[in-house]
Parts: C-alpha cells; structure tokens; sequence
C-alpha cells in the first residue's frame, strides 16, 4: 500500500476489520452456541459476511492499483452461492440422522 491514496487505504482497512469482526463473530458463535443446529447458522451467516468483507477489501486494493478483482468477484459469487446450499444440505442430513436439538424435531402433519 505505498501508492495508494488514503480515503482508499482507510476504505481497504475498514472493510478488512468490517470483515475481521464478522469472523470473529462466527468464531465465537462456534463456540458459544450448544447443539449442531445452533452452530450451523453462526459460521453461514457471520463468516459468510467476514469473507465477503476481506474480498470487497481485496477488489478496492486490485482497482486501485488498476487492475480489475475478477479472482475476487468469482470467489463471493461462489462463496455467497454454495454457502446457504452447503448449510442446507448440512441440516437435512442431520434432521434424517435425529440428531439431538434444543428446539426439538418438527412434527409430521397427517
């Protein structure tokens, strides 16, 4: 960041620690939260925006050093694309395994 004006670098850095804090967020609701279903919201939804934040970070650096961030743009449409499919998928498996939950199993409807 040698050439790089200063409103750019202080939108680079903000949208890094923007980016920073939402993992952290994720992170922690790893942590925090107590069965599979609770932990599956946290690192798709929180650590979804962390990475996007990094990437946005990533293709303001790339334009103003003049060069387009395609690789970044690629990159958040996978990310924001197979994220909520991925967690679907997840939650699924563990609905037909019976995995235990808080909130219980949802009931069948005759």
């Amino acid at each position: 960041m040698d050439n790089l004006h200063p409103v750019v670098e202080i939108i680079v850095v903000a949208m890094l620690l923007i980016g920073a804090f939402f993992a952290l967020v994720g992170a922690v609701g790893m942590l925090r939260f107590k069965d599979f279903f609770q932990r599956l919201h946290a690192p798709t939804k929180a650590t979804t925006l962390g990475v996007g934040g990094v990437l946005i970070a990533s293709m303001i650096y790339s334009a103003a050093n003049g060069r387009f961030g395609t690789h970044e743009l690629l990159i958040t449409l996978f990310l924001f694309v197979t994220a909520p499919v991925s967690a679907n998928l997840m939650a699924k498996a563990a609905l037909h395994l019976k995995l235990p939950s808080k909130a219980g199993h949802p009931q069948k409807k005759d």
